[in-house]
């Protein structure tokens, strides 16, 4: 997912593009990663969970393999969308596939441990597409990803053709338009997909501008803001390690409040920070409030309607998506004219709001 972001400037020279231009190769990918998750979720209830999963995984290594061969801005533009389309799959449908064959009571620690390799995918993504950008160049360096879809592909045939021979993880046909319908009359799935909306749009919407916060407020190079981004994966992962006995010390409920407290904690400290190393402590411990939330709410989305998990997981992908891009235009605009700080204190005060509202919907759900 995130590979592409150090390869732009190079993509943009050898096109003859500006780098604003070769940006396509993120949002091409972003864009279709957000709007298949519709498709991925009924498919995946269709033929299973893990073998639609192994399938995404072979095709999106053809795409990113594509990917070096392009001959045009246009055609790596068209073969990151079939990246994303295909890669799409990977994440929500293997939620899905841990809500089929694991147990609630121990879903939301394993849950936790899941997300840790996602956080270190995005928080070395761009390292790692740095370093190989400069070593081995652009076109080779989208081999490597692809390599690494095929081989974990070819890993799990063995696993997909079980599951395809003994129907499980199947839950009939059906017309995916009514499915959806079908999700939306539930109240408790409501409550969920909405819950995840207005987080993906609040938290995401802000954090995409904590990279010019620090360069507007305190001037910090590049190379410095990348360093201090990256603290909120590994917060995220410190979290991952933590989960277990958070969730033994405190629940659910307790998750969800604690989390939303320091979530209003840390965007005030960015709001009224002196200086940037309350800004890195800030980011960091994000990493920790906002998955103590989050993967509560990522649990409820893989119990909120087992009879139909992979639409339902899709759509709760869906729903984040959806709320992340519209939360970014949003900030964008009330950034011009209210400035960072003030948005980031009212930021912290709306996730916190959010908390408790669903911390009393939990315990209907």
């Amino acid at each position: 997912m995130r590979v592409a972001e150090p390869l732009l400037p190079k993509v943009a020279h050898d096109f003859g593009v500006s780098v604003a231009a070769a940006a396509v190769l993120i949002t091409g990918f972003t864009l279709a990663y957000g709007l298949f998750q519709l498709v991925h979720g009924p498919l995946g209830d269709r033929i299973g969970k893990l073998r639609a999963v192994t399938i995404a995984m072979l095709l999106a290594a053809l795409a990113c393999a594509a990917c070096a061969l392009a001959s045009s801005l246009q055609t790596l533009a068209l073969y990151r969308f079939l990246t994303g389309m295909t890669a799409g799959a990977i994440i929500p449908l293997s939620f899905a596939f841990v809500g089929d064959n694991v147990p609630y009571l121990g879903r939301q620690a394993l849950l936790g441990r899941f997300i840790a390799g996602n956080l270190l995918g995005q928080t070395f993504g761009p390292l790692l597409g740095g370093v190989f950008s400069d070593s081995i160049g652009w076109r080779a360096t989208f081999l490597v990803p692809a390599a690494s879809f095929l081989l974990i592909g070819l890993l799990l045939l063995p696993l997909a053709r079980a599951e395809s021979a003994t129907g499980s993880g199947r839950v009939g046909n059906g017309n995916p338009v009514r499915r959806y319908a079908s999700l939306l009359r539930s109240h408790r799935v409501r409550i969920v997909l909405v819950a995840v909306a207005i987080e993906g749009f609040l938290f995401f919407g802000m954090f995409a501008y904590l990279g010019a916060y620090l360069r507007h407020d305190f001037g910090l190079s590049y190379t410095a803001i990348g360093f201090i981004m990256a603290g909120f994966g590994l917060g995220g992962v410190l979290y991952s390690v933590l989960v277990r006995i958070l969730l033994l010390r405190l629940g659910q409920r307790g998750l969800v409040a604690g989390g939303g407290v320091l979530l209003l904690v840390c965007f005030f400290a960015l709001a009224l920070a002196p200086g940037w190393p309350t800004c890195a402590a800030a980011i960091a411990t994000l990493g920790l409030a906002f998955y103590m939330l989050h993967n509560t709410l990522q649990t409820r989305a893989t119990e909120m309607a087992p009879e139909a998990r992979g639409a339902a997981v899709s759509a709760f992908a869906f729903c984040l998506f959806i709320g992340q891009t519209l939360g970014v235009s949003a900030v964008g605009l009330g950034v011009e004219y209210a400035g960072y700080r003030l948005l980031l204190g009212m930021t912290g005060v709306a996730l916190a709001v959010l908390a408790v509202w669903f911390r009393r919907r939990l315990v209907h759900l």
